[in-house]
């Protein structure tokens, strides 16, 4: 019995990794949608998706609370611009994916977290700690190296962190969790996204039925939507933020690996500055972050995760 209570942190550590090494590995997956417009496939996400979730809150019997959820208008409408918010996410992700931009897709969820401190600052009034304030100019040092010396601004890393962060934002104001909330997120998306697709099909455009494979990574992509999710929400039960928080890493360094080793995506010297610059800061949020947990050991834990 004295073992018990050391299992529940190793199933959650490795719920968590499992969840992260997914969303690593997310471009492998849409990679092979390639041919695939990104908002067909980010329709059929959708679709597919709200089918998987509400499939897992039933053998969950979990029913009760999502009822409780939609039962409050101002939380449908709240979960409404949530919901937005990580559609365009998945839209933008998944077409820098297909279109060769997982290099900036990564540099998207490493800056993620700085986006949320800035975010805590400008809409939650938060104060900003000696290290966090040159973490934030490390970013924007490197945002603007990568502008300079590669002679293009990174809109696809800034949007992605910003629609990711601004949905975590929205997301920690509504009074459900996150399985309930990504339930009613899909399902207030899926009559728009049934809808295109039921048009597309209709007028002999849409990709389903096309080709075996692409139907069923098609159809798939709801449960490779959910299943990442519900193994976050288990393992962000279990884990200190801390922890959470440094395992999160391993999504984007995975992107990172693939978009270098597998796809041979280009890599200057402004980029390697720039991300010298995102991880020296990455370090330093990660530094302050244990000093400032170490002496109450405050297990608090976040709504969610990465939005590929």
């Amino acid at each position: 019995m004295s073992e018990a209570p050391d299992r529940l942190p190793r199933a959650g550590l490795a719920s968590a990794a499992a969840a992260f090494l997914m969303w690593g590995l997310f471009p492998l997956y849409w990679k092979h949608l390639s041919a695939v417009p990104a908002l067909e496939i980010v329709a059929h996400r959708t679709a597919w998706g709200f089918l998987a979730v509400a499939a897992w809150v039933t053998i969950q019997g979990r029913w009760p609370a999502a009822r409780a959820v939609a039962a409050r208008p101002r939380t449908l409408l709240v979960l409404a611009t949530s919901a937005s918010l990580i559609a365009l996410n998945w839209l933008l992700y998944v077409w820098a994916v297909i279109h060769d931009h997982v290099v900036q897709a990564s540099l998207g969820y490493y800056v993620n977290p700085l986006v949320n401190v800035l975010l805590g600052v400008l809409v939650l009034r938060e104060g900003l700690t000696r290290a966090q304030k040159l973490a934030v100019t490390l970013a924007a040092t490197g945002v603007a190296v990568l502008t300079l010396g590669y002679g293009r601004f990174p809109w696809i890393a800034l949007a992605l962190a910003c629609t990711f962060g601004l949905y975590g934002l929205v997301r920690k104001t509504v009074d459900a969790d996150a399985v309930s909330g990504l339930l009613w997120e899909t399902a207030l998306l899926a009559p728009a996204a049934s809808t295109l697709l039921l048009v597309l099909q209709a007028r002999g455009s849409g990709a389903f039925g096309s080709r075996p494979l692409t139907t069923a990574l098609l159809v798939l992509g709801g449960a490779v939507t959910a299943l990442p999710l519900a193994l976050f929400a288990h393992g962000a039960r279990a884990l200190p933020l801390s922890t959470l928080g440094f395992v999160q890493y391993l999504s984007p360094t995975l992107q990172f690996l693939l978009a270098l080793a597998v796809y041979h995506e280009p890599f200057t010297r402004a980029h390697a500055l720039t991300f010298l610059c995102i991880w020296t800061a990455l370090a330093l949020l990660w530094w302050d972050l244990r000093r400032r947990l170490a002496p109450t050991r405050v297990t608090a834990r976040p709504a969610l995760g990465t939005g590929t």
